[in-house]
């Protein structure tokens, strides 16, 4: 469950039939942002995710670099030792990837993949499955999280239902999240105004109903995740946003 928290986390949302190979301006986080967040069921701690971004120039090309770690703690630690690492080169002014890795050990399971994308013929370069052929302007679960602060959390109306499509695991994925509207929650930082998605999931096996799984986002210019929660049949697991330094924007916290 850690681990399907962690990837929810860096792939809330993002709709890449609106994705477009075209400038779009930033304004939703700048270099030196860092994010950390807790995994938790009630008082036992699971595990620790951080996100960072930094800007390079590659030649004359300049790009995002983020960065997001995954590790279990404490007794989750001793059962199912996670440590993930995804990582991503986003070209700075469209936001789309340049480059993708993903370093996965998680207990005894082990992945390694890096993804060069050819925007120019539609296709990506991995070193698991060489050359694949994608969908116009496909992304990748990480950047896919930095995209949709800076073009997707716009215009939404309640009800609306988002489809994603992203290159992961040796092939394409497709999630579905519906917006439901804003919320105002309180966390360990303080009251937050949120726009609030549920991803629809299949019941029966985890979950109970298609809406057991809820992502806020802080409804402001920044975007930041700030809660994911798991509605399980013995509780909730809870992924909360508990530091965060450099970020672009005020952060409107109700006191």
């Amino acid at each position: 469950m850690f681990k399907f928290c962690f990837f929810i986390l860096v792939f809330p949302i993002s709709l890449l039939a609106q994705v477009k190979n075209e400038e779009i301006p930033n304004t939703a986080y700048k270099s030196g942002e860092q994010l950390k967040y807790l995994v938790h069921f009630g008082f036992i701690d699971g595990g620790v995710a951080s996100l960072f971004v930094e800007e390079l120039q590659v030649g004359e090309k300049t790009v995002h670099h983020a960065k997001a770690i995954g590790k279990s703690v404490g007794i989750t630690d001793k059962l199912f030792k996670v440590r993930d690492v995804y990582e991503t080169f986003i070209d700075a002014e469209n936001g789309l990837p340049v480059k993708a890795i993903r370093d996965i050990s998680e207990d005894t399971y082990k992945y390694y993949d890096e993804v060069l994308f050819n925007r120019k013929e539609d296709f990506v370069i991995t070193k698991r499955k060489g050359k694949v052929k994608v969908p116009d302007n496909t992304i990748d679960i990480l950047s896919a999280f930095y995209y949709a602060r800076r073009a997707m959390f716009n215009n939404l109306n309640k009800g609306d239902v988002l489809t994603m499509d992203t290159y992961f695991d040796d092939g394409m994925f497709t999630l579905q999240i519906r917006y439901k509207g804003t919320e105002t929650i309180k966390t360990k930082i303080g009251k937050i105004n949120c726009l609030k998605f549920s991803p629809v999931v299949e019941p029966g096996r985890i979950f109970d109903t298609q809406d057991d799984v809820t992502i806020w986002i802080s409804n402001d210019k920044n975007f930041l995740p700030i809660r994911i929660q798991f509605d399980l049949m013995i509780g909730s697991l809870k992924c909360d946003l508990i530091e965060y330094q450099n970020i672009k924007n005020n952060f409107a916290i109700i006191k």
